[in-house]
Formats: structure tokens, sequence, C-alpha cells
């Protein structure tokens, strides 16, 4: 009897079962695999599978079925028991709840933690599952953790972002919050009503408390914020500023390259195009120095030095638009009392450099400039955003692409919300490594 009590208490340990009876343990042949027969204890019985209330007995159900449990080094495990249905006064006839119900919590918290840290065909193949099922297990994990803690809780600095997460267009608005670098929100689409559901959950009281928003210059952001943050600071984040430079700088040197172009063709003795690529020239100069422009001067190769100084000898108008670029970008490393003069020498310099991409680049920057130095003055970027946008990328690589947005979302939530699966039996991370 003290063997048998002993034994039971060991596969209660081994399943990670609670409030259950360890009838007895067999090897089914068939399935290759250890069946564990259990009973609840009976002050789990009689309740409702929905609401967990005590409710009396209905019928025996479909007979005996099987819960999937971790495995046992080798061989799977599978805990079998009657499934008997009850009348549950609210919910009605439903089948009674059991203490190792969804696959046991052990398992579902291992399948978790294998899909936060590894690939799909991983988690697959060592847990002996299917992806679709690793995502419906994720679902319910996430569903547990997130009930237990309020992810919009204290928020006051906050980073909104779109990130494609699919092919055709399939987009999930993300927000950020800067003082933890967690993800705190996200849901499918990118326009006013998408973020729009975002603030209606925070509450009122809530976006009150929200005192920075960085973000890019997408009307639709703002709009949002404006109508429920009206108070908080708008910072413009300084990467998609200078990346409107960049691709200022872009439109230019592809200007450039034609005129090039044609003045090679020119002479040659006719407007065609030559019959051989020459080997050298300046419109393959010019075609070939596009990360010359691009990278910061720091960066440079010894050859893409060379490219600039042949640029500023001989294309005036493209080397003053890289001085613009690199200007721009060098105005958000200032400090805040200096940034506001030298933008607006800069806003003026664009306006006679009588370069149509530039000149329509300073009235943007114009346009957004309050945003431009509240982003300088209080040192904020879309820089933590950008670095969970790319972890969710890498989710999505990792797990070759998803069905649903709602399935990207919660293995989303599960890694990068602050709250991330640990390993069953584990009392320190540390130990699991």
């Amino acid at each position: 009897m003290e063997n048998g009590v002993r034994e039971a208490r060991i596969w209660r340990q081994v399943l990670g079962v609670e409030k259950t009876v360890i009838e007895h343990v067999d090897f089914d042949e068939s399935a290759a695999a250890v069946i564990v027969a259990v009973r609840p204890q009976a002050r789990a019985r009689s309740r409702g599978g929905v609401c967990g209330r005590r409710s009396p007995g209905y019928d025996g159900g479909a007979g005996r079925r099987r819960w999937r449990g971790p495995d046992c080094g080798l061989v799977r495990t599978f805990i079998e028991a009657d499934a008997p249905r009850v009348s549950c006064r609210e919910h009605g006839v439903t089948v009674a709840a059991v203490p190792w119900a969804r696959h046991t919590y052990s398992f579902d918290q291992t399948v978790a933690w294998l899909a936060t840290h590894t690939s799909k065909a991983a988690t697959c193949e060592v847990m002996r599952t299917a992806w679709r099922t690793v995502g419906a297990i994720v679902d319910r994990v996430w569903a547990d953790t997130a009930p237990a803690r309020d992810p919009l809780a204290g928020l006051r600095r906050i980073g909104i972002d779109e990130i494609s997460y699919k092919k055709g267009h399939k987009y999930l608005t993300v927000v950020v919050d800067h003082d933890s670098g967690r993800l705190v929100w996200a849901a499918p689409g990118r326009d006013a009503a998408t973020l729009s559901g975002f603030f209606d959950r925070l509450g009122p009281e809530r976006c009150a408390k929200i005192t920075h928003v960085t973000s890019d210059a997408a009307g639709w952001i703002g709009s949002v914020v404006a109508r429920y943050c009206p108070d908080a600071i708008r910072c413009a984040d300084p990467f998609h500023v200078v990346a409107w430079a960049t691709e200022a700088l872009d439109a230019v040197r592809r200007a450039a390259w034609n005129r090039a172009r044609a003045t090679e063709n020119a002479s040659r003795g006719g407007g065609g195009k030559p019959r051989r690529r020459p080997k050298a020239g300046p419109a393959r100069t010019v075609k070939r120095s596009r990360w010359a422009l691009l990278k910061n001067p720091d960066s440079l190769t010894v050859g893409q030095q060379a490219t600039l100084r042949w640029i500023e000898l001989h294309d005036p108008v493209l080397h003053r638009a890289y001085l613009l670029k690199e200007t721009l970008r060098l105005i958000f490393q200032l400090p805040a009392e200096n940034a506001a003069t030298e933008l607006d020498r800069w806003i003026g310099w664009a306006r006679r450099s009588r370069i149509p991409a530039f000149v329509a680049l300073q009235k943007s920057i114009r346009a957004h400039k309050p945003a431009i130095l509240a982003a300088i003055e209080h040192g904020l970027s879309n820089g933590r955003i950008e670095s969970v946008n790319t972890k969710i990328r890498l989710i999505t690589r990792r797990g070759f692409g998803f069905h649903t947005p709602e399935a990207v979302i919660a293995l989303a939530m599960l890694s990068l919300g602050g709250a991330r699966p640990q390993l069953p039996g584990r009392t320190h991370p540390r130990m699991s490594q």
C-alpha cells in the first residue's frame, strides 16, 4: 500500500496534475504510449466544464477519453479517464470539468516555452504535435497569462507603429511601452479604427496619463492620438525623418544618372542606348554611388570615399543633396537648445537649393517641426518599437507564416509582453539552461 501511494504521488508530480487519483499505469502497444488511468478526487468531481460549479450528473458522456501529457523519456504519455456530463443551471449540459484538462498544464507550458524560443519544426518535432495544435496551446497559455497582469497598467510614454506580418498587405498595429520595452498591445490592421481600439481599451482616465507618443508621420496615427490624448507630446521618429531625406537623395541620384547616361549616349552620336555597356564613365560611377551616398561617413570604405570625392568634383547638384541629407541627420545629434536654430537654417537651405526633391521635403519638415524638436528634446525615437518589430518578424519567419493574425499576436505577446512562459519544474530561469 505504501509503495502504491508513493508511486501515485510520483506520477502526479511527473504529469503535473492536482486533485487527481492515479488508478493504474499501463503501456498501450498499439499507441506506443504510457497510459495513466485517473479520476478526479471527490471534491473535484461533478463540476461544470465552463464555470467549475458543482452540478448534478446528467449521463456518462461519450465514454473514456485521453488527454496528452508530458512525455516520459522517449515515450508519449496519455491521461485516460471517464468523461461524464453534468447539468449546469447556468450553462446547461456540459462535459464535467477535470483537473488535468487541456493536455495538462505542464505540457502546455513546455510547448509554449519551446514556441517562444525555437522554430516551428523544432517545437513540433520535440513535442510530437502539429503546428496548429501549438498555435492553439499558445492561445490558451496567453489567455491564462493575460488576466493575471494588466499590460496597459502604468503607461506613460508609448511608441506606435505598423508591421507587415504576411504577404498581401497584411499588417499589425503595435504599441510598445518606452519605459519597459514591452509589447503592450497589437491588433490586425493599420488605420484609425484599429488604433482607436487601443485607446478605447485604455480608457479616458489612463489616456490622460499618456505624456509622450512617438510614431512616424502617418496622418491616421496623428489624428487618433490628438483625439484621445490631446495633451500628450507628439515626437516624430528621427529614423523616419532621416529616411525621408535618403529617399529624396536617391531620387536626385537617379536623375543624375539619367543625365549622365543621356550625355554619354549623345557623345556616341545618337540618342539611343549604347550597344555595349561601358566599363567606366560618369553614368556608371553615379549608378554605383548609391551606398556611398546613403551610408554614414564613418562607415564608408576607401572606394566609397573616392566616389564621394568624384561626385563633389563632377556633380555639384548631387553633392549638395548629399550634404543636405547629412546635415539633417546630424541635427538629431545636437543639444535641444541648438537644434531649433539649426533646423530653421536647414529648412531655408533646402528651400533655396533648387533641388525639387528637397524643396518638397522641407515643406514636410516644416509641417512636422514641433514633433521633430520634441523628439530631440526628450531623446525619444521608435528605436524600441523597431526592435520589437524585428523580433515579431523573426517569430513569423521561425513559424514559416501564420494562418491568422491572432496566432501571431498571441505568440508575440507571450514572447515580448514581459511574461514569457517558464519550463515546468524550474524554480529559477537559469535552471532551464
